[in-house]
């Protein structure tokens, strides 16, 4: 029969060994999943052939030529063109993304109207929609307006909060913040707009967080959208330029795609590193009602 002592032992024992071990799994998990990241950002120091005959991270020698050489582009334009245009197109988006979806959510979540539930489960429904359908319809009503080669196909319809999914992660949030200090900035005079600024607003930061991350990162991947509604070369985004890059000659320099690839994931890697606090936040709140 074990005494208090071998217990006491025992647990100690079961603490010193198991977090090391535990530790130990989960590097070897992190290593293996990084991996592929790590290699993408050593081969962008390597040369066109190293990249085929060398499947380690580490190159036999550092050299920047691919950066130097990516960034120039095959086109009269440099890289710094495209990044500029996708900044465009997404800091514009994310403002009006952020606008629409917390107004609809505030009214979804704080209001009482005729056919709420059921424009709700409409607006669900929406999401298990493929984009792919809407692209038709949406290409002739932007045709129609003449709105082809310029941004505003890939910025107005955000206005509308057509990105429902944010709309219901704002709902689901908004649900599980208690309601006592909006009743009391209502006994002392405020109204419905001065509520949201004041009080609701600041509530919901790391959910509004979450969508100016998840937005960054969407918009900035995004290469169908691009691909439909512009044909000016120097309106293209960072996503079809590199595809133009890929496809601009028979053989292809792997070793500048990749670097600029490197580059191209800075911006949304910086994003979710600086935000990463308030978006977990927001993300795992999202889903529970307290």
């Amino acid at each position: 029969m074990s005494t208090a002592a071998d217990l006491q032992e025992r647990a100690v024992g079961d603490d010193g060994r198991t977090p090391w071990l535990r530790y130990l799994m989960l590097g070897a998990t992190a290593i293996v999943m990084l991996y592929p990241l790590l290699w993408l950002v050593g081969a962008s120091f390597k040369s066109n052939s190293e990249i085929f005959t060398s499947a380690g991270f580490w190159p036999d020698r550092f050299s920047l030529d691919a950066y130097a050489k990516g960034w120039k582009t095959s086109t009269e334009y440099t890289f710094a063109t495209y990044f500029l245009n996708s900044f465009l197109i997404t800091i514009p988006r994310i403002v009006v993304t952020v606008i629409s979806c917390v107004l609809v959510a505030y009214a979804f979540a704080r209001f009482e109207f005729w056919g709420k539930k059921t424009l709700f489960s409409i607006m669900v429904g929406t999401m298990m929609l493929p984009l792919i359908v809407l692209r038709l319809p949406q290409y002739l009503v932007f045709r129609e307006l003449g709105w082809l080669d310029s941004y505003l196909p890939l910025i107005v319809p955000s206005a509308f909060a057509t990105d429902t999914f944010f709309v219901f992660m704002l709902v689901q949030f908004l649900r599980g913040i208690p309601r006592d200090m909006e009743e009391a900035a209502l006994i002392d005079g405020c109204n419905a707009l001065q509520l949201l600024w004041h009080i609701i607003v600041p509530l919901l930061k790391p959910a509004i967080i979450s969508v100016v991350v998840f937005q960054f990162i969407w918009t900035m991947n995004d290469f169908m959208g691009p691909l439909i509604y512009l044909a000016s070369v120097e309106k293209y985004p960072v996503s079809l330029a590199l595809k133009m890059s890929i496809g601009a000659t028979e053989e292809v320099e792997w070793a500048n795609v990749i670097a600029i690839s490197v580059v191209a994931l800075i911006p949304s890697v910086a994003v979710f590193f600086a935000a990463q606090k308030h978006f977990i936040e927001g993300a795992t709140s999202s889903g529970v009602k307290g």
